[in-house]
């Protein structure tokens, strides 16, 4: 009888993992264009906690430290002290929303536009073109 039970308990598990594998396969890709959800408040103060962290113990390489010191300070804050954090996050927020109605109204109007490149590789692609000018005139 052990046998069988064993047997029984081996298939599902293979079931299971067979299904983990198809549902990862089925997985849409994320577009690059997409701006990204902003930070809470929390991450906000880690920005300056991990600053601040990192000054006082040079020495420390664990994430996990940080982590925990940043979660222990956070919690040991009053919502007054919270405030400024607070305050940046939903600045961020704001822009976020402001952005991705931008974002959804271009995705509505019809995808992703070539001449719609970002700021940066519009200057690279035209310093590209100078080096190549410069090039010539030698």
């Amino acid at each position: 009888m052990k046998g069988g039970k064993s047997t029984g308990a081996g298939t599902k598990t293979d079931a299971k993992l067979t299904v983990k594998k198809n549902g990862a396969k089925g997985k849409a890709s994320k577009d690059p264009n997409k701006p990204k959800r902003p930070a809470s408040a929390f991450f906000v103060f880690m920005e300056e906690f991990r600053k601040q962290f990192k000054e006082e113990h040079p020495d420390n390489k664990s994430v996990a430290a940080v982590g925990k010191a940043g979660g222990v300070k956070w919690k040991a804050m009053s919502n007054a002290d919270k405030a400024p954090y607070v305050a940046k996050a939903e600045k961020r927020k704001a822009e976020y929303e402001k952005n991705m109605t931008a974002y959804n109204k271009k995705q509505a109007a019809g995808g992703t536009d070539e001449d719609d490149a970002s700021d940066k590789s519009k200057s690279e692609v035209n310093e590209g073109e100078d080096s190549d000018d410069e090039e010539d005139d030698e």
